[in-house]
């Protein structure tokens, strides 16, 4: 036993699939996981079927047909009730063709139950010479099918002549033209050995198909047969798993295609994938009640099975082992790590008299680290405000420079007007704001470039205080509007309100409220914010 599971261990290995394969059992994975879905939504075909309610028996018979076409390969104990009724009313029509026909389906459907006896005697009770051709048709197809099903568990010679004596008979009767001839002829060519020209028509249907319905999955399966007999596994697999996929998102649980699968892999040494299929395909077939697929795959299914038990227990002897390394391991381990704490201990004592040398160094270090730090703080502030000096103070006399030149050139203008007697001009312009308006804004101008020019990352530096949302964006022309310029004067030192609301001319509630507006906007602590403010930017240098 040790020797197979170490062969089947080997072969799993040599076993190797084409990257379409391994693509295509991926995809049959993941249908697998999805049958119950598929299985779903056909119970709720069938059951919208079910709601149609006729009083014409024709259309009754209709309605019955297509839901036993439903549950033909899903649920055979249900399709044999509806094909029932069609009898009953095919009885009550005195319709022969539809008796025929009915008896047809149900003979089918015995035989896939395994009732060999009462499909015969459905079928010998049939008289073919009454038949039409469809129903001809129907009759040479259902007697192939019969012997096909007779023969799958039961070994006889003469049930296997007659399945291709149905066959030939059928192919007589189908248009030439038709799947269903085209599929048959596959067949015949196959049992014949003529493998060359199956594989062509097979590959037509497959090409010419334009939806992967039972049809579709009947070409790959009998092309998985093709290339199975040739002796060219890949391909086998290839049309297999397509057939199984098909199948599967139809779900069809009458099929062979699992069966195949699972006896590949099984015979690679793939045991898990071998189980696997295996056990989804006997789930199907008792849920269809197919007796001789069940008969079939339970005899596979027990040698798979074993298969899988053995190399279950086979793991779990080399999982027990692997524990008892790792157990021997951790032993080992655990010495090792004693042996290294104490020489650690060793290493610590010498350590710690370092440390403390180490430490009284550092703490010099620190406090010397600290005192330069401080220095260079307050060297930073003295140069800063130096510089904040020198730009204010040439701003001052500048600025009192122009204001003298103005306020001289104002009185000029004014007593002039009152020279000249225009008293009505000297009284407007006098009760004007514009000089006073138009002296503000060039003020707040000048504050704003001369700040900007000490500080020109002020702006980005102040809006990334606050969360994106509420950030600043500055009007076209703009540069400071009131808030930053409220904060401006902040990061210049002056943080009185009064200073503030008198610089800017507002209302000390004015810019309390906006400073209160400004900091509930903060992305930082609301009490640190305005301490924030006082440190960002940096100065330009000169």
């Amino acid at each position: 036993m040790k020797f197979l599971s170490v062969f089947l261990c080997f072969m799993s290995f040599t076993f190797v699939f084409s990257q379409s394969n391994q693509e295509l059992l991926k995809t049959l994975d993941k249908e697998i996981n999805q049958k119950e879905i598929y299985s779903k939504k056909k119970e709720e075909a069938i059951d919208q079927l079910k709601k149609n309610s006729f009083q014409n028996l024709d259309k009754q018979y209709l309605n019955n047909e297509n839901i036993y076409k439903l549950y033909k390969q899903f649920q055979i104990d249900s399709a044999v009730h509806y094909v029932k009724k069609n009898m009953v009313i095919a009885e009550q029509l005195n319709n022969p063709k539809m008796k025929a026909e009915s008896s047809l389906q149900l003979a089918h459907l015995y035989s896939t139950l395994g009732k060999f006896k009462e499909s015969e005697n459905l079928l010998k009770s049939i008289n073919k010479k009454t038949l039409d051709k469809i129903t001809e048709a129907n009759y040479y197809d259902t007697y192939s099918k019969f012997y096909e099903h007779y023969t799958t568990n039961i070994h006889d010679i003469n049930g296997i002549k007659n399945i291709e004596l149905y066959r030939d008979s059928l192919l007589m009767v189908l248009p030439k033209s038709s799947v269903q001839y085209k599929i048959n002829l596959s067949q015949k060519f196959i049992h014949e050995g003529k493998l060359d020209n199956a594989e062509k028509i097979l590959h037509n249907l497959i090409n010419e198909s334009k939806k992967k319905n039972l049809d579709y999955a009947m070409s790959a399966y009998l092309l998985g047969d093709v290339y199975k007999l040739k002796n060219k596994q890949d391909e086998e697999l290839k049309y297999y798993l397509i057939s199984a996929i098909t199948d599967t998102q139809n779900a069809i649980k009458d099929n062979a295609s699992y069966q195949n699968l699972a006896l590949i892999f099984y015979h690679n040494g793939d045991i898990d994938n071998a189980y696997r299929l295996t056990k989804s395909a006997i789930e199907d077939a008792i849920f269809c009640n197919v007796k001789f697929r069940t008969l079939n795959i339970s005899e596979m299914y027990s040698i798979i099975n074993k298969a899988y038990v053995d190399k279950e227990t086979e793991s779990k002897s080399q999982l027990k082992l692997y524990l008892i390394l790792i157990s021997l391991l951790t032993l080992i381990l655990a010495f090792l790590i004693v042996y290294i704490y104490r020489q650690m201990k060793k290493v610590t004592k010498i350590k710690e008299q370092l440390s403390e040398t180490t430490d009284q160094l550092a703490l010099s270090n620190a406090e010397i680290t600290n005192t330069n730090n401080q220095l260079q703080q307050l060297n930073q502030q003295l140069s800063e405000s130096n510089h904040i000096k020198e730009e204010y103070i040439a701003y001052f006399f500048d600025t009192c420079s122009t204001y003298i030149n103005k306020i001289e050139d104002y009185r000029k203008n004014l007593n002039k007007k009152a020279k000249e007697n225009q008293l009505d001009d000297l009284f407007k312009t006098l009760k004007s704001n514009t000089l006073i308006e138009n002296e503000l804004e060039e003020l707040y101008r000048n504050f704003d470039q001369i700040f900007l020019n000490l500080y020109p990352s002020f702006v980005n530096d102040f809006n990334s205080l606050l969360v994106p949302e509420e950030k600043i964006i500055l009007k076209k022309g703009e540069l400071l509007n009131t808030e930053l310029r409220i904060f401006a004067l902040i990061r210049l030192g002056i943080t009185d309100s009064v200073k503030i609301a008198a610089f800017l001319r507002y209302s000390l509630s004015t810019i309390y409220n906006y400073r209160t507006k400004t900091r509930n906007k903060a992305a930082v602590s609301r009490d640190q914010f305005e301490n924030e403010v006082s440190n960002i930017g940096e100065i330009a240098s000169k």
